[in-house]
């Protein structure tokens, strides 16, 4: 049995995908054929990264050392000490909260400025959402500095498909799945990739470095709100089809998440947020809804 779903799956993989990279305004539900088995994938060397899987723009952040700016110390699980009181911002350097929290952890090689100042990104926040933090209210920046990096994704040269936005909505019903198999933790789930409403009462959701499930991280590098304009790129894929869909999980009779149940598809474009900073990355196709007058 187990000989005979690989086989289906690479088979899967192999089928040519139908993306028309001449019709860039429509809704391309038509790439069905973009499932990759993240147990299978094979990983190679990528434009966006040294380790890919899928697709030579679905990378890890890093090849070593994981997907956080990491601390001396490895029993405080890479969070730093903050500020309490500052300001935490989205993707167009609005401010959505101010930290009450003592800690946070950020996410490896991610720096923005904001209003002159540079700002680094913080998981979960008081916003109940990732968010952009003022570097200088790290305890020991100087330490954090020198860990930071610097990686961006990249879309030079891909042709531009259809205009989208995010959604001002989610699917419940697909909220609490996980989107890696086995999973034993409250979160990989695909609301992780949905525009949930957050603490401010507003939806936003995350642009990510890298696909969940293939053991890349599914790494947010920037979070917008609703309303905000994602262009798609052709994106080459070892499927075919400029996506990837990934597995969704529900718990099976023994209460473990390994029990599939649907799909969930990622595509690749950009944003140009209010600042004027492009930002390239995946979003979930579920997060987004088809728009006009992207740039």
């Amino acid at each position: 049995m187990r000989l005979a779903l690989q086989s289906l799956l690479a088979l899967l993989v192999l089928m040519p995908g139908c993306d028309d990279p001449d019709a860039p305004e429509v809704d391309e539900d038509e790439d069905e054929d973009a499932f990759v088995d993240p147990v299978e994938a094979r990983f190679f060397k990528g434009v966006n990264g040294d380790s890919c899987a899928a697709s030579k723009y679905n990378c890890k952040l890093r090849v070593s050392g994981g997907n956080r700016v990491a601390t001396n110390d490895p029993d405080d699980n890479n969070s730093w000490a903050i500020a309490q009181g500052v300001a935490i911002r989205d993707g167009n350097g609005t401010i959505v909260a101010n930290n009450d929290k003592p800690r946070a952890t950020f996410n490896y090689g991610q720096l923005r400025s904001f209003d002159g100042a540079d700002h680094v990104l913080a998981l979960s926040t008081t916003n109940s959402s990732t968010g952009w933090m003022p570097l200088s209210s790290i305890s020991g920046m100087t330490s954090f500095k020198d860990k930071l990096g610097k990686v961006s994704a990249v879309g030079e040269g891909l042709a531009k498909l259809g205009c989208y936005e995010i959604r001002n909505s989610h699917d419940a019903s697909i909220e609490l799945k996980k989107v890696v198999r086995g999973s034993k933790v409250s979160h990989e789930r695909a609301g992780d990739y949905l525009p949930l409403v957050r603490k401010n009462g507003k939806r936003s959701a995350n642009l990510i470095f890298n696909v969940p499930g293939f053991a890349l991280g599914g790494v947010t590098i920037d979070h917008f709100p609703a309303g905000t304009k994602f262009r798609r790129y052709d994106v080459p894929t070892e499927a075919g089809p400029a996506s990837i869909d990934i597995p969704l999980y529900i718990k099976d009779g023994n209460g473990e998440y390994k029990q599939q149940d649907g799909t969930m598809k990622f595509i690749y474009g950009y944003v140009i947020a209010t600042t004027g900073t492009k930002r390239n990355g995946w979003m979930a196709y579920d997060a987004l809804q088809v728009s006009s007058d992207c740039p």
